[in-house]
């Protein structure tokens, strides 16, 4: 019998196989970011509120119907030496025509996903910053982010390279406009 002889796996290739091997706790969100896993505990109801409340303006209110998922995993490209990033929107929309939740196993591209939605929690800076740069990364066109420390709704949006080049922000209270394929104005008067 003869011993082959493996190539040494890189720092990517481990934290990879790391990330993927896994078991969080039940109801827990584990997340590679920019090269950190995050791991987040279950939400809390007022987190729930803000999803359920813009979940149910897009379905009723959109140009096009959308579909969408709650905690699908996304490989978006990586901007630095790590792996590709898996992560994990509260919210994904897609084109209702497209079915792309059908056939999708536990990470999907994000190839024809309209937008993303996030609602700040335990670790609203991921929010912000890592994760927009990470949705920009995979031409992901829009990004909806709720902060509720600053109590206000950014719609990011025409993804560039690491960013987004544009953004508007409303404070809770007053609308946000979303662009085709939704077009229409996102009330969020009970945020408050």
């Amino acid at each position: 019998m003869t011993a082959m002889a493996h190539e040494p796996l890189t720092q990517e290739e481990v934290l990879l196989e790391g990330f993927l091997a896994l078991d969080t706790p039940e109801g827990f969100r584990a997340e590679l970011i920019a090269g950190e896993i995050v791991v987040t505990p279950p939400p809390d109801g007022e987190h729930e509120k803000y999803i359920s409340r813009l979940v149910r303006q897009v379905i009723k209110q959109s140009r096009t119907e959308m579909d969408f998922s709650g905690n699908k995993g996304l490989l978006l490209k990586s901007g630095e030496a790590c792996p590709k990033n898996h992560v994990v929107p509260d919210v994904t929309f897609a084109p209702l025509d497209l079915d792309l939740f059908a056939h999708a196993g536990s990470w999907m591209r994000c190839n024809g996903v309209a937008m993303v939605l996030e609602v700040t929690s335990t670790k609203p800076q991921a929010d912000r910053e890592a994760k927009r740069r990470c949705y920009a990364r995979g031409g992901i066109p829009l990004y909806l982010l709720v902060d509720r420390d600053a109590a206000s709704v950014t719609l990011f949006g025409d993804p560039e390279k690491d960013d987004y080049r544009g953004h508007c922000t409303r404070p809770f209270g007053k609308p946000v406009t979303l662009p085709e394929p939704f077009a229409f104005d996102l009330e969020t008067a009970d945020f408050l």
